[in-house]
């Protein structure tokens, strides 16, 4: 299994409207809509890495706990 995300099925005019409301949420300032989707991606990144190391830890400790009852 890949830690990539599939890639969306969104069509083109969906990513354009999603885009365009992106924008018109910051006023119509590009780089203010961009920089908060950034800012954004920064922070799921960083819940993702801290889900990640969580669920490592479980598994470790399951497999820790299933070789110490066999």
């Amino acid at each position: 299994m890949s830690a990539e995300p599939a890639p969306s099925a969104s069509a083109p005019e969906d990513l354009e409207a999603a885009a365009d409301q992106a924008i018109a949420a910051w006023d119509v300032d590009p780089q203010e809509a961009v920089t908060a989707l950034l800012v954004a991606v920064d922070f799921l990144e960083a819940e993702a890495d801290e889900l990640r190391a969580a669920m490592s830890k479980a598994v470790g400790m399951s497999r820790s706990a299933a070789a110490r009852s066999d």
